[in-house]
């Protein structure tokens, strides 16, 4: 804005393009007593409320009057930093409100701005440090052979409207837009120009004098301001001809390395000798001229010398950021667009390394990491293969029936639908295909009108875990099948009406969807397709689970095959490969499915296979939770919680907006499924979901941290081993401070491989640790029953007893002795199921010492040491870690 006069043009422009680019409208402008904001006619014309501040109260206008000291504050640093005189402040500016667009802020739990305005996360690889020394590309039409192919320039900032680098060439002394820009961000021309022309440091070396030390010595102000503080759209063409004004001098020692486009002679009494030695026929070139001679041409790197005191910065900075130094980064040469070296003090290519991985596991993991899937329809409606895969989607829907256009009936209320998008790869990591789904928003629902039933079983975790144990110690095949549309396959018995799809209803469009068929989303729509897969399966001799009812087994002829369903994920599970395939080709004569071959990545969970056994690990998903967060470069904790930490419900402050505290814990809660050294630590934060609080984020952030050391953390299965269960079972008495109830912890191992664990509060108050033990060995009792059924089911004769360690005494001469005394005659009997398992022969107890017992981790804070030591006993693997990185500045 060159004149004052000019912002009532330009707040016109801003409240027409907020109109048309985000459909939204302005209700309230706020401003102080400026003639320049009364424009009534305008606003009465848009219906918009004009509020002024009193005379000489800047505080009722105080939103933005933080907003411009916030960008005077950022601006100034950035003018100081690169040594930039204050004609440029324009241009500091502009940066500034760029760069403050594109900064997460707790206002807005913890998004940018942009990401709020654009709903997408913004890019940062293409930014760069303000006032830095670059280089733009000359044109080739304007140049002759000898003139030089870049022009040496100052970094000003990101234009608006155009993909390229805003720049001032400091020989044209012009303004320009190029998109051929290399960048030497730890050079700043200007700050070596000043450095150049004060006084020298040493008193044995002699000043450098030079002519131009002033880059505006010959600017015509006129021409610099009508080209310098114009808009970037209008930014002049690159300048032709050679170079008419010399650069700010600068010492060779500073730029050793930087191609110039007009040679910066170095100081010498005689010419160069290397000038000659290397092209004898060119005549010696004159002496620059310089008064006072140098005693060597060699240049000299100069330190200034600093005391060893330590400081501190005054009280009334400490809400400010003052580290000035910024990371160093060499630039990116013509062969790679590496960075050699990363700002972030603590990279994550420390703790998360592929090395130890096969290419073409390697080759997978890559693929599914860099493939993003959108978040909204704005988003996938400018990718044409998302727009393909939703208009596959309708086109299936309408095939199969699913609904019937209508007028919504008198008293009917119709609900909405969304698009949910997802990409499913192959075996060996191809893009399978885009996969959109249709999904109505059944949340919205009323039971008794649009529903009834709605139960449907899915697979337990539990059963995913112990399937594929047993798959690694007898060598099964493991693949996978995705079903299409599986929901389409249920008919409705409800009248159900839905919003037409997002995209494709015209404008002005009344009508809505009558569903006839299942539709994702609907509460009923997993129960009408679970029963008519559960039928075809039986039809085809599967045999349906009693302690699973999402898994089916079929054995005949001794071919062995088992099938467990997630809803629309299948996983096949056999000792024979034809068998596997015959039962591929009967599932894709029932319904519509896709065959992604061998078993790569199921909900979320990465499992890689090799000789050794099977690893799962949920990396992708721990690596998305760290960026949702915001602590991909946040310094790691070598374990979860503080051994001291004692959290309660109304410790600390409440926070003010609980939904990121939900999500968070949320997210950790599903990550548990591999990790069960998080499982205590999420179970403590779960308690708190209702009203947290300023200590519970705290812990949950600590939580974080500990995962940011150990992203690719998982468990292994092993392929040798017995098949013999054996449970761990542990209770920490009144651990809850609120309650005064005792946690329960357990985790039961198939062979080596960790199958199943749990930390759980207990219902009753126990009265003494004692108590508590046994609450704790009826509950692992449970497990153990269910588990032996599942692996009968999977072909698992388990006949020897399941041994079950505990560290109390007394609670085992309770479950052995029946004896009751005062300690045990108020125990509820169904705690008494542990002594009738020890007397059927199904359960041995057996003591542990504490030190040994890995339930500890389920049950209580321990120290790293012991934490480590515990941890290696559950078969925990990081086949991700990188021992290099993994034992530095791990200090929690």
């Amino acid at each position: 804005m060159k004149h004052k006069s000019d912002a009532r043009t330009l707040l016109v422009n801003f409240i027409n393009m907020v109109a048309t680019q985000f459909d939204s409208k302005i209700k309230i402008i706020r401003s102080d007593n400026g003639p320049e904001f009364n424009i009534d006619s305008f606003y009465a014309d848009k219906g918009i409320m004009h509020q002024t501040s009193c005379i000489n109260t800047p505080q009722q206008n105080g939103v933005a009057e933080r907003k411009h000291r916030h960008l005077l504050n950022m601006a100034r640093a950035l003018l100081i930093q690169a040594g930039l005189p204050n004609r440029f402040w324009g241009d500091a500016i502009l940066t500034s409100a760029y760069l403050i667009n594109r900064t997460p802020t707790p206002l807005l739990d913890g998004k940018t701005p942009y990401e709020k305005l654009f709903n997408r996360t913004p890019s940062y690889s293409h930014l760069r440090v303000f006032g830095c020394l670059c280089f733009t590309s000359t044109h080739a039409q304007n140049r002759s052979k000898f003139d030089p192919r870049a022009s040496q320039c100052l970094f000003l900032g990101y234009p608006y409207g155009q993909k390229g680098y805003r720049v001032f060439d400091l020989n044209k002394q012009k303004v320009l837009v190029s998109r051929d820009v290399s960048f030497f961000e730890n050079m700043f021309p200007f700050l070596l120009s000043h450095q150049s022309a004060a006084s020298p440091l040493h008193p044995s070396l002699p000043s450098i004098p030079s002519p131009h030390l002033d880059p505006f010595l010959h600017f015509d102000m006129d021409s610099l301001s009508a080209a310098h503080l114009t808009s970037p759209l209008d930014g002049p063409n690159p300048p032709t001809g050679p170079p008419t004004h010399p650069l700010p001098s600068t010492p060779n020692a500073d730029l050793p390395d930087l191609p110039s486009p007009s040679r910066v002679v170095a100081p010498s009494p005689s010419p160069t000798p290397s000038l000659n030695a290397d092209f004898p026929n060119l005549p010696p070139p004159s002496p620059p001229p310089v008064t006072s001679p140098s005693p060597s041409p060699t240049p000299l790197h100069l330190a200034p010398r600093r005391g060893g005191r330590s400081t501190r910065p005054p009280a009334y900075l400490q809400d400010f950021q003052l580290e000035t130094s910024l990371p160093s980064r060499t630039a990116p040469t013509s062969s790679t667009n590496l960075v050699t070296r990363s700002g972030t003090a603590h990279p994550l290519s420390q703790f998360l390394s592929y090395a130890q991985l096969s290419h073409s596991h390697k080759t997978y993991l890559a693929q599914l990491t860099l493939l993003k899937e959108p978040t909204s329809f704005s988003q996938a409606v400018q990718i044409p293969q998302w727009r393909a895969a939703m208009k596959s989607e309708i086109d299936a829907l309408q095939a199969n029936g699913t609904w019937s256009l209508v007028s919504l009936p008198p008293h009917k209320r119709p609900i909405g639908c969304k698009w949910v998008y997802k990409v499913k790869l192959k075996a060996d990591g191809t893009v399978e295909r885009y996969k959109a789904r249709l999904v109505a928003k059944g949340y919205s629902q009323v039971e008794g009108i649009d529903y009834r039933e709605t139960f449907a079983p899915v697979a337990k975790l539990v059963t995913v875990r112990i399937l594929l144990s047993v798959a690694s110690l007898r060598g099964w095949h493991l693949h996978q099948l995705d079903v299409n549309n599986a929901f389409l396959n249920g008919d409705l018995d409800e009248e159900v009406f839905m919003s037409l799809p997002p995209g494709f209803g015209r404008k002005g469009e009344n009508r809505v969807c009558q569903l006839h068929k299942s539709l994702y989303g609907l509460k009923q729509a997993s129960r009408q397709w679970f029963i008519k897969l559960s039928t075809a399966l039986k039809a085809a001799g599967f045999r349906q689970s009693r302690s699973d009812y999402s898994l089916f087994v079929r054995s005949r002829q001794g071919n062995f095959l088992v099938l467990l369903v997630y809803v629309d994920d299948v996983i096949l599970a056999g000792n024979n490969l034809e068998d596997i395939e015959n039962t591929k080709l009967f599932l894709a004569n029932q319904f519509k499915l896709k065959d992604l071959g061998q078993l790569k990545y199921f909900l979320g969970i990465e499992v890689a296979r090799s000789r050794h056994g099977i690893s799962l690990s949920q990396r992708k998903y721990a690596l998305e939770i760290l960026d949702d967060a915001g602590f991909l470069g946040v310094k790691p904790s070598r374990f979860p919680v503080e051994q001291n930490l004692s959290l309660t419900q109304f410790d600390g402050k409440l926070l003010d907006d609980a939904s990121a505290y939900r999500r968070m814990v949320g997210r950790l809660i599903y990550l548990t499924i591999t990790r069960p050294d998080l499982t205590y630590a999420v179970h403590v934060l779960s308690q708190f979901m209702d009203k947290p609080r300023q200590p519970h984020l705290e812990a949950a952030h600590k939580v974080l941290k500990y995962i940011k050391r150990t992203p690719g953390q998982g468990i292994l299965l092993p392929s040798t081993g017995s098949l013999q269960l054996r449970a761990f079972c542990d209770a920490d008495w009144a651990r809850c401070k609120d309650t005064r109830r005792s946690i329960t912890g357990y985790c039961i191992l198939l062979g080596q491989a960790p199958v199943s664990w749990r930390t759980k509060k207990q219902t009753t108050v126990s009265r003494s640790s004692a108590e508590a033990e046994y609450h704790s060995m009826a509950t692992t009792c449970c497990e153990v029953t269910w588990l032996k059924n599942i692996l009968k089911d999977l072909g698992v004769d388990h006949t020897q007893p399941v041994t079950l360690f505990c560290d109390n005494q007394a609670a085992i001469h309770i479950a052995s002795n029946p004896v009751f005394h005062e300690r045990t005659k108020h125990i509820e009997i169904d705690c008494h199921l542990v002594r009738e398992k020890v007397q059927e022969g199904m359960i041995r107890t057996a003591h542990i010492r504490s030190a040994n017992q890995p339930a500890d981790l389920f049950t209580k804070p321990l120290s790293s040491t012991q934490f480590e030591v515990l941890l290696s006993k559950l078969g925990v693997i990081n086949i991700h870690s990188n021992l290099r990185g993994s034992v530095e500045g791990d200090q929690a």
